[in-house]
């Protein structure tokens, strides 16, 4: 009888130190044992200024990533010092959810609505929508009066600081894949890609070729994790799912932590939706604020956002466009043509979308003809750099 109660008690102890010493096992499908990235915004919805509420220094550090908050450049170094690092709801603080605000269409209120929750805690592109507290999405577009003879196009795309962009001898860009850590994801990524930058090239004049090995790539694609050494380390699964870097720097990461899939469910992400956005980064575009466009920051999980929106089309053909020209044909009516490298041009009519013009080299020729007297001076033709 004995011998039945000591081995049951034996059994127990081994199954007490089992579940005392065993490590939590790491999700493979990039959850993590930490919860979402931005789950805490959640908890200040209702804050406003005025208030001292836990983790508003966490919404601080969450909007200077992105460009929204810089209490180093205040004027007023000792309220700087004093409130870069707690917890008090301060007027800059507000000033830069109003900024949050504007650029995503929502109600500016300066204060934590609902809606305003619900977008910060949208998974998104690393890349910041300010840089150097500059931008040219909507709280950068500046209101103007502009005269009879003005020209007055409203856009929603934006570009790097200095419109980086890659020169125009190069036009053929290489790409390669380099991961510092192995996903499941990874084997459905070369195919992914390949049909991502075939969607630029197809309102471009660029051409893209995948190159093997350790070549020397214009561009390098891959999966990483946390701190990866670029200065912009990941935040764990929905948070920031992805960056890229400005031309010609050529660098595209996508976070090991995200759960990754060519037909997303809920919870996880599109991996061709985020390589087109990226890419966009790549040759030169930052944040759009039409909701509809690649170039748009925030993407949920379980979404496929893959076609190019006349945003995007318009933002890139105008970086690359080598130059305008433009008639006043009627005191409502004016027509912009932009001439791009390569025989590619795109017309826009004030208040229509842009418009294609056949990949001609002829077109250009034509173009160029238009700007010169004397049919220009009849017609009321002007020109001008683009840029």
């Amino acid at each position: 009888m004995a011998a039945p109660r000591v081995l049951g008690a034996f059994l127990l102890i081994v199954m007490l130190l089992h579940t005392v010493l065993a490590k939590p096992s790491e999700d493979k499908g990039g959850k993590g044992s930490h919860g979402q990235a931005f789950e805490f915004i959640q908890h200040l919805k209702g804050c406003h200024k005025g208030q001292t509420v836990q983790g508003l220094h966490e919404l601080k550090l969450y909007l200077e990533k992105f460009g929204y908050l810089n209490y180093g450049a205040s004027n007023n170094h000792s309220f700087a010092h004093a409130h870069a690092n707690d917890d008090e709801f301060d007027d800059l603080l507000e000033s830069a959810i109003k900024t949050y605000q504007l650029n995503y269409h929502l109600k500016v209120t300066g204060s934590l609505d609902s809606q305003t929750v619900k977008e910060m805690m949208m998974p998104r592109c690393g890349v910041p929508d300010i840089t150097n507290g500059t931008t040219s999405m909507r709280s950068g577009k500046k209101k103007h009066h502009h005269g009879p003879n003005s020209l007055h196009t409203v856009s929603h795309y934006s570009f790097f600081p200095r419109r980086q962009r890659w020169p125009a001898s190069k036009t053929h860009l290489t790409y390669r894949f380099h991961s510092s850590v192995q996903v499941s994801s990874i084997d459905s990524l070369r195919s992914v890609c390949s049909q991502a930058f075939a969607r630029w090239a197809q309102v471009t004049h660029f051409t893209f070729q995948e190159v093997q090995g350790s070549n020397t790539a214009d561009m390098v694609i891959g999966f990483h994790r946390g701190d990866h050494g670029d200065g912009a380390p990941f935040d764990g699964p929905s948070g920031t799912v992805a960056h890229a870097a400005a031309p010609t720097d050529g660098r595209f990461h996508y976070d090991a932590d995200e759960s990754w899939s060519t037909n997303p469910s809920q919870g996880v992400m599109d991996l061709e939706s985020v390589a087109v956005h990226e890419i966009g980064h790549l040759l030169g575009l930052g944040h759009s604020s039409v909701t509809g466009a690649i170039m748009y920051p925030t993407i949920p999980s379980g979404v496929t956002k893959r076609q190019l929106h006349g945003d995007d089309i318009q933002g890139i053909r105008t970086l690359y466009a080598q130059f305008h020209v433009f008639a006043k044909v009627l005191p409502e009516l004016v027509i912009i043509i932009s001439v791009l490298p390569h025989g590619y041009a795109q017309y826009h009519i004030k208040g229509l979308p842009n418009q294609p013009l056949p990949h001609n080299p002829y077109n250009t020729a034509f173009l160029k003809r238009l700007a010169l007297p004397p049919l220009p001076l009849l017609l009321g033709w002007r020109s001008f750099q683009a840029g």
